[in-house]
């Protein structure tokens, strides 16, 4: 089985110099987005896929630039591909806020029956820590992490031993104990805000205190644009770059 993962953007929410953090999973040629910021339609544009080519997206939380594509990948495929619906795999406590506090605005057409989420896509409930097979050889978990408290937000692993942060506070206990001692996760793909306070995210400086043997396995995404300053200055981790192609081991 080959799985591949394709940043199709790698910077931070204010980032200019880069597409909004999100990614595209391949397997069995197969789609599935992680996240579809403002940018990622035009990011798919880049690299030719058609919306219709996807073949499911998952949210992790409901920040602008990890949903605010949603509306034209709902849109296109409704007028350009006869209503067909993209799945959409999310928990339910982000099911429940998606529409209500995001997206209803632009997306609510009552005079043509739009009235909801599941008008639009087909919504996949996912429950949390429970490894799902959303299309054939992928398996994804949803875990809870801290991001913006009280607001529901979620890391992934991504058939058991690659970990996909999204958007998280550092967790020195959940990398070292849950991420490589008890899954040995070959692969770590990390947010990273390489300036300031990490109110909201992993800082580089937080992430420079894992140990050499984690550091060699970190992808460092969701970066600012003032990245390359600090090339040569990442320990052992790597920085991913927008559109760049990983293989993932079995």
């Amino acid at each position: 089985m080959s799985l591949q993962i394709q940043m199709l953007g790698t910077g931070s929410a204010f980032a200019k110099s880069f597409y909004n953090t999100s990614a595209l999973i391949r397997c069995n040629e197969m789609n599935i987005l992680i996240d579809c910021g403002f940018t990622t339609p035009k990011s798919l544009h880049d690299i030719h896929i058609q919306p219709d080519k996807i073949d499911g997206i998952i949210i992790s939380h409901i920040h602008a630039d990890h949903v605010g594509g949603l509306e034209e990948i709902a849109f296109r495929m409704l007028y350009e591909y006869k209503n067909k619906k993209t799945r959409l795999f999310l928990t339910k406590s982000i099911a429940s806020i998606l529409w209500e506090n995001t997206l209803k605005g632009g997306m609510y057409n009552p005079a043509d029956g739009y009235n909801s989420l599941e008008d639009y896509f087909e919504v996949i409930l996912i429950e949390e820590n429970v490894p799902v097979e959303i299309i054939p050889g992928l398996f994804i978990e949803f875990i809870s992490t801290l991001h913006i408290p009280y607001k529901p937000s979620y890391s992934l692993f991504i058939n058991h031993r690659t970990f996909y942060s999204a958007d998280a506070r550092f967790d020195e206990n959940l990398l070292t104990q849950e991420v490589i001692g008890k899954r040995n996760c070959h692969t770590i793909l990390h947010d990273c805000q390489l300036s300031g306070h990490g109110f909201i995210h992993a800082t580089l400086e937080e992430l420079l205190t894992l140990p050499n043997h984690i550091q060699k396995r970190v992808y460092l995404m969701h970066y600012d644009d003032i990245m390359r300053n600090f090339i040569g200055k990442t320990g052992c981790m790597t920085f991913i770059h927008q559109h760049e192609i990983i293989e993932i081991p079995e």
